[in-house]
Parts: structure tokens; sequence; C-alpha cells
């Protein structure tokens, strides 16, 4: 039984805030550092919205990276410690690196870099002061233009041969303790995410400036998550897919507060891998 023939309406569900985009004059754009003096650290602001989020456990086996945009996997790690980044590139990297070439069939997987977060209460997600706190907007981390930049940015002697193959951008993400029940990932089904719902909005860094998608808020997308995910499982996250034959190309997704979630809950610890992801076609 495919996902389409699964009647979404019959599963468990939670009912939580996620934070969309507010209409907004002009290109959004948040800065990753302190902004010029009279400047908005961003002008992406949000517009929350209750929505269902449907228990994904029952039809995981359903779910495909190139239909929905994500898939639970199973995948068993070695790291002892992943706030320890050396450990992490060495150990973790390689392993993520097989694992997604043997799953996804990929002719070669670039890692180009990693996060780690801890939730901490009342702390602002903010680079370099303190741990990295659970993204609370909905979002996709790549466009169709900064996806094909990161290859550039990254393989710049390759970049042109390899765009001309199929070029992904997936984030393997991962709780770190489990069970999770404090601030999971909710993912948007991408066959329910309109092009137009998704809206270029710049990244402004010191050096550079990158771009992602904020999200506009529709009420034909259906959202997902994985209940008390462990350390032994990961989530696939589609950020970009240079392929337009049809398939999913961007998944929204957002951690959320669940108000099921216990009140001695272990604050959420996790890490995402971001990954390039190459077929010749």
């Amino acid at each position: 039984m495919c996902l389409q023939e699964t009647k979404i309406e019959s599963l468990p569900f939670v009912t939580a805030e996620l934070n969309y985009l507010a209409p907004v004059t002009g290109k959004p754009r948040t800065y990753a550092f302190d902004p010029p003096p009279g400047e908005p650290k961003s002008t992406s602001l949000p517009e929350p919205h209750q929505v269902p989020i449907f228990d994904a456990r029952l039809i995981a086996k359903n779910f495909s990276l190139d239909r929905e945009g994500f898939a639970l996997v199973r995948h068993p790690t070695q790291v002892k410690d992943f706030y320890n980044d050396e450990e992490v590139r060495a150990v973790y990297y390689p392993a993520v690196e097989a694992f997604l070439r043997a799953t996804l069939k990929a002719d070669r997987v670039v890692i180009f870099d990693h996060t780690v977060r801890k939730r901490v209460d009342g702390a602002a997600d903010i680079r370099g002061e303190g741990p990295r706190q659970p993204a609370t907007r909905v979002h996709v981390d790549q466009t169709a233009v900064s996806g094909a930049n990161r290859v550039r940015e990254h393989l710049p002697d390759e970049a042109e041969e390899l765009l001309r193959g199929r070029v992904q951008v997936i984030n393997l993400w991962r709780p770190i303790r489990g069970p999770l029940r404090d601030s999971p990932l909710a993912m948007a089904d991408g066959t329910t995410v309109a092009p137009d719902d998704l809206v270029a909005s710049d990244l402004i860094y010191p050096n550079r400036r990158g771009e992602t998608y904020s999200v506009k808020y529709n009420p034909n997308h259906r959202w997902f998550y994985v209940p008390e995910m462990t350390p032994d499982e990961a989530l696939l996250l589609k950020c970009y897919d240079s392929a337009t034959d049809g398939r999913t190309r961007f998944g929204p997704h957002t951690a959320f507060v669940d108000p099921t979630t216990p009140a001695d809950a272990a604050p959420r610890e996790s890490i995402e891998v971001r990954t390039l992801v190459f077929h010749k076609q």
C-alpha cells in the first residue's frame, strides 16, 4: 500500500503550532551575525498556524525521498561522542557517505558540513554563542540557486561537469539521545507543497550570502513526524534536487513543540550532516 492509498486521517496526530513566513515586502533576509546599525536581525517574521502533524511510524515504509521528500531509515552508528568534532569527521562522515551512496545508489557523496544542536530553555539559535538550537521556522535549507552553488563552492574544479548530472543536497538528521520526545522534527509531504509556497530568502554571513526557502502557509500542506526516535534511526531530508521530472525537489521541515511531550523529557540533542549526492544519469 502506497502513501496515496493510505487513509491519512486514520493515523494518530498531534495539533501543534508551526511558524510559517508572514507576508513581507521585498526579499526576506536574515543576518547570521549582529546586523549593521539600524538593520533588523531578520525580515522573515513568523506567522504561526495550528496544524495537524501525523504520526509517520505506522506507514514509515511508504515514504519516498523522491515523492514526499523525506524518509525514515535505520542507521546504527559507532560514534561515542557527537560533540567531539574530530570523531564526527573521522568516524561519522565516512559511515554516512557510504550509507548514502548505497541507499541512494549514488555515484558519489560529498559531505560539506554538520551541525550539532542541543535545546537550552530560553536560548536563541545564534552561531558561535553556545549550542545551536532547534530551528523553529518552516524552511528548506537550499533553493534552486543555492543548491547548485553548493557544488561550485565546495567542488569548484569539477562543478560544471558534476552539474551536468543529477545533484541532490540531502540532510541526514538523527537524535543523539533517545527516545527523543522534545522538539521533534516535522516534515511536509512534498506532493502537497506548491512552488509558490516557497519564498527565496537571503541568509547573510560576514563573508558570503546564502539562500534558503522560507515557506508561506498553505492549508493543503500535510505534515508528518516520527515520535520517540532512537539514536539508531535517522531521517533523510531532501533540501535540493536538480531533477525536474516531477520528483519532489525541496522538502520543508521544522522543529516544533509537541503538546504531548512529558514535562520531564530530556532536551533535544541532534546532529545533521549535509551532503552533496551525485548521479551521472
